[in-house]
């Protein structure tokens, strides 16, 4: 069995995490192999990273030096937890990938795509998900889910102001624009479980 590779992305509150268990949940019902994973994270080094990215005061790190940390802790993800899995036909479901750091780095924070593209494909080789699964809600309601989430008080990044995350959510939809092979936007509104049939319906293509 071919290994795949699948990304879930979008803003905060878009229920990425439990979609992920949903979704994976659904894949084992198959008799598919699911390694379940996160960024920044997914590895020893990188969890290590994660700490360094999440925690302290919100300007802890500029925007370059968090660039530079996230590429680190996916090289490491990729190298140790993502490729190996792939290699003996799992399939790969992360909470964020590269176009995370797209949409927070340079699409919210004012880096050139190329750059953080750039640095992709070093510390990564370009690895690229097979399918990337944007999960989109209105602004109101991602805020709000959030805040139930977070108990009022969001990690460094999460906690950022509603202009910065308007931006990461414009990133994603045009990323979905322009790479319309790879991405596929997921409304995230309504029942969880109607939002993993629509997951669904968006890798039947890839399913065995």
């Amino acid at each position: 069995m071919t290994g795949r590779f699948l990304s879930l992305e979008g803003g905060e509150g878009a229920g990425k995490s439990t979609q992920l268990k949903a979704l994976a949940a659904a894949l084992r019902q198959r008799g598919i192999e699911v390694i379940e994973t996160r960024e920044p994270g997914g590895s020893s080094g990188a969890e290590a990273i994660r700490e360094l990215l999440l925690s302290g005061d919100a300007d802890r790190w500029g925007p370059r030096a968090e660039a530079l940390l996230f590429a680190a802790a996916r090289a490491d993800h990729v190298e140790k937890t993502i490729r190996p899995a792939l290699a003996r036909g799992a399939w790969v479901l992360t909470d964020r990938f590269l176009d995370s750091s797209r949409a927070y780095q340079a699409g919210a924070s004012g880096l050139d795509d190329a750059d953080i593209l750039a640095l992709h494909a070093f510390g990564s080789q370009g690895l690229l998900p097979d399918r990337t699964l944007v999960l989109t809600l209105p602004e109101g309601e991602a805020a709000s889910r959030a805040a139930t989430r977070d108990g009022g008080a969001g990690d460094r990044i999460g906690g950022r102001n509603a202009a910065f995350h308007a931006r990461v959510a414009e990133a994603f939809s045009g990323y979905a624009r322009q790479e319309t092979e790879r991405f596929r936007l997921i409304e995230a509104s309504g029942e969880p479980v109607a939002v993993t049939n629509r997951l669904l319906a968006a890798i039947a293509d890839l399913l065995p």
